[in-house]
């Protein structure tokens, strides 16, 4: 079991340069407005019918599917055992998620009924960038920085800010957008620590609890399974070095959010950076703006000025964009042409 995102059932077209599939029907659900204009652009080249669907897939849409042995999912709803079944009923046997992470599937009981579930690889270059913006801001307290500028106070912070080559950063999980991170820190000349169950690249590999004893920093890059859920629990959060900043743009259940709060709100961490948070479904990608947040913890950790937030938006990027559309066809068109492996 790696701790390394994984690059199950994804096919890239350089190494599917002739597919020999006549056309083939695929029904995309939870399709937003600049995917569903990237999949019509694409859709000819490869000789596939695209059926958009804005809404995301339930037993009350799976009719949409039905002809199509290949439907295409987003990341942002959980799909139910209930609709996996009625999606088998309807002859869909192929699951493409528009996702690197599976867990608002159920993989193992959609193989059980006869479903292969693929994900997609995109640029690891999205999410990466992202993690080192969000190490830069976390540092350099850039959010009380910039909650004051807004209301015209412009005087210094308290805090001083802090340098990345003073620090020691731990990144845990080095499959391809760790990696990808790792890369990036070598220039800011800061001591790197990496842990995952599976090393695979040039790297410090040490326990994960000795990266976390010794890490100013610490991200996280796996995906969430039940081996994964709250990595960060309580007891390895009372271990991490007083003062640490934790950076999370993997899944928001990896963090322990309960525990997290509470290192926060007593000073024992130095701050957060969190682009996922544990029961952020529902809320992100919602307009909240006029309506109470029912998440307790959200609200809490909003409240803090050490604490940065975002929408789950690491990986949207243009280019991100294109490679997970053109990778969930080419899946799609894998598995019609037998090459897909689940």
């Amino acid at each position: 079991m790696t701790y390394s995102e994984p690059a199950h059932g994804t096919r890239s077209l350089a190494s599917s340069p002739s597919l020999t599939v006549s056309t083939v029907g695929i029904t995309i659900y939870g399709c937003g407005r600049d995917e569903a204009v990237l999949f019509r652009e694409m859709a000819p080249r490869f000789d596939v019918t695209p059926t958009i669907v804005d809404a995301a897939v339930s037993e009350a849409n799976v009719e949409l599917a039905r002809g199509n042995r290949c439907i295409s999912v987003g990341h942002k709803t959980h799909v139910s055992n209930a609709t996996l079944r009625a999606l088998g009923q309807a002859g869909v046997r192929y699951i493409s998620t528009r996702s690197i992470g599976y867990d608002h599937i159920d993989v193992e009981y959609a193989e059980s009924i006869g479903i292969v579930v693929g994900n997609i690889a995109y640029s690891p270059d999205s999410v990466a960038d992202y993690t080192l913006m969000l190490m830069l801001m976390a540092v350099r307290n850039a959010k009380s920085i910039v909650r004051r500028v807004d209301v015209h106070d412009y005087r210094l912070s308290e805090v001083r800010g802090r340098e990345l080559r003073d620090l020691t950063v731990g990144v845990v999980g080095t499959g391809r957008i760790g990696a990808a991170v790792i890369d990036r820190l070598w220039g800011f000349g800061c001591r790197t620590l990496a842990y995952d169950i599976n090393p695979t690249v040039s790297a410090d590999y040490v326990p994960l609890d000795d990266l976390l004893q010794r890490s100013d920093i610490v991200t996280l890059h796996t995906p969430l399974t039940a081996r994964t859920h709250h990595l960060l629990h309580r007891r390895r959060i009372e271990a991490m070095k007083e003062g640490a900043f934790v950076i999370n743009t993997g899944r928001g259940s990896l963090v322990d959010t309960e525990a997290l709060v509470a290192a926060l709100e007593t000073g024992r961490l130095g701050g957060a950076a969190l682009d996922v948070v544990e029961g952020e479904e529902g809320v992100f990608y919602a307009d909240y703006r006029n309506k109470p947040v029912e998440s307790a913890y959200l609200v809490r950790l909003h409240r803090l000025p050490n604490v940065f937030i975002s929408p789950h938006t690491a990986y949207y990027t243009d280019r991100a964009l294109s490679d997970t559309v053109e990778n969930s066809i080419v899946n799609c068109l894998n598995f019609e042409s037998g090459n897909q492996h689940g």
